[in-house]
C-alpha cells in the first residue's frame, strides 16, 4: 500500500478532529503540521510529521530547504537520524535536481510540484530508484493522489494530502487499497468441445500491453472463469495485437476491480477490467474499445478439482486461444477432453456484477 500523509495546516478548524480520527482509523501512516500541539497527542500507531522544529518533537522533522547549501546543512546535521525530511518547492530545473538530491540523501523527502506535468516526478523517481528513503509527493486533491500512485507504474513512495474533511481521509485510504490483489488460479480439466454456429462475440481491446503469459478472465458462470489468452503471440496471416483478448460470447461475466464483474456486452471505452497472469497477479487495465462481431462460437465445458463446473464460449477458430498451467498457450478448437486450463473460482453468486449470499443455480 502507498504510504500517506495528512496535511492538517489547511483543514479548517471545525474538521480537524474529524481529520485525524479519520486518519488513524484508517491506518494511514502519519498527520503533517507546523503546530507542535496538534501532533502531541497523537497514539503512537501514526507518525507525526512537524513542519519546522521544536525542542521536545520526537516523531519526522521537516525542514524546508530552497538550495543545495540548506540541503548540505540537513544532510550533515541529520547524520544517522531516521525522522528527517526535506521539503522541496519544484518550479524549475534547480529546484528538480535539488528534489534529486534531497530524495537520494534523506530519509524522507516531500516535493511540491508546481506546474501539473508529471515528467518532473518521473525524473526524480528515476533518479532515487535505489535510494532507502521514501518520497513524498504533494497531491493537490484525490484526482491527482491516484495520478501520483501509478508514475513509472510504481508511484512515489507516498502522497500528502490537505483533505477537506474526514470523507476525503477515508476515501484517500480506500483509493490506496485497491492496488489489485493476487488471485489463487485452479487447474481445470476440460470435459467437452461443442460447435454451436453463429453468434456475436466480444475482442477486448485495452490501452495497455499484455505479457506473453497474461489474459483476462471470463466465463459463463459468475462462479468460474478461465484465463482467455491475449493476442501477444504470433499468428499466421495477421500481426500480434497484444492489447487485444478475444474474450468471449457476449453474454460471458469478465472479472474486474475489487470482485465486480460485467458482461462482456457491456464494456465500453473507459470500462475496467483485470488482466492476470499465469501465477494469478492481477492489474488493473483501462478498455480502449470493445469489438463485438458475429462468428461461429463453440463452448468449453471444464471441471475444477472439486468437481466445480466451469463453461465458457468463444469464437471457433484457431487463432483464439486459453492459457493452460505455467502459461501454456492452448488454441481453443486444438482442445481436447483431459487438458488443462487455468481458471478461477469465485465462491460468490452476483447481482448487477456484485457479489451477493443468495441462492442462484446457473447451467
Amino acid at each position: 500500500m502507498t504510504l500517506a500523509w495528512i496535511d492538517l495546516r489547511t483543514v479548517a478548524p471545525q474538521h480537524v478532529e474529524g481529520v485525524v480520527d479519520a486518519a488513524i482509523h484508517s491506518r494511514l501512516h502519519g498527520i503533517l503540521s507546523d503546530d507542535p500541539a496538534a501532533l502531541a497527542t497523537l497514539p503512537p500507531t501514526i507518525a507525526s510529521i512537524l513542519v519546522g522544529a521544536a525542542e521536545d518533537h520526537t516523531g519526522i522533522t521537516t525542514t524546508v530547504v530552497a538550495d543545495q547549501a540548506e540541503l548540505d546543512a540537513l544532510v550533515l546535521t541529520a547524520g544517522d537520524r531516521e525522522n528527517v525530511a526535506a521539503w522541496v518547492d519544484v518550479h524549475d530545473d534547480r529546484t528538480l535536481q535539488l528534489a534529486c538530491a534531497a530524495a537520494v540523501a534523506l530519509p524522507y523527502s516531500v516535493v511540491r510540484f508546481a506546474d501539473p506535468t508529471k515528467i518532473p516526478l518521473e525524473i526524480v523517481l528515476a533518479s532515487a530508484d535505489r535510494a532507502p528513503g521514501k518520497l513524498f509527493t504533494v497531491c493537490g486533491d484525490l484526482e491527482e493522489a491516484s495520478i501520483v500512485v501509478d508514475v513509472l507504474e510504481r508511484g512515489s513512495e507516498g502522497v500528502l494530502l490537505a483533505p477537506k474533511d474526514a470523507t476525503e481521509v477515508f476515501a484517500l485510504s480506500r483509493m490506496l487499497e485497491t492496488a489489485s490483489p493476487k488471485l489463487e488460479l485452479a487447474t481445470l480439466v476440460v470435459d467437452r468441445i461443442e460447435h454451436h454456429g453463429l453468434g456475436d462475440r466480444v475482442c477486448v481491446d485495452t490501452c495497455t500491453h499484455f505479457e506473453e503469459d497474461e489474459g483476462i478472465l471470463v466465463g459463463s458462470f459468475s462462479t468460474g472463469f478461465l484465463l482467455s489468452c491475449s493476442e501477444t503471440h504470433p499468428l499466421p496471416y495477421m500481426p500480434t495485437r497484444p492489447f487485444r483478448v478475444n474474450a468471449g460470447a457476449l453474454h460471458s461475466y469478465v472479472l474486474g476491480p475489487d470482485n465486480r464483474t460485467n458482461y462482456l456486452s457491456e464494456l465500453r471505452s473507459g470500462s475496467t477490467v483485470l488482466a492476470v497472469n499465469s501465477e494469478g497477479r492481477t492489474r488493473r487495465v483501462v478498455v480502449g474499445r470493445s469489438k463485438l462481431e458475429s462468428r461461429p462460437l463453440l463452448s468449453i465445458t471444464a471441471h475444477s478439482v472439486d468437481g466445480t463446473e466451469i463453461s465458457l464460449t468463444v469464437q471457433d477458430d484457431w487463432h483464439v486461444r486459453l492459457l493452460g498451467p505455467g502459461g501454456k498457450v492452448r488454441n481453443v478448437t486444438e482442445l481436447q477432453r483431459g487438458d488443462e486450463l487455468l481458471g478461477y473460482l469465485a465462491t460468490d453468486q452476483r447481482h448487477v456484477g456484485i457479489p451477493i449470499g443468495e441462492f442462484c443455480k446457473e447451467q
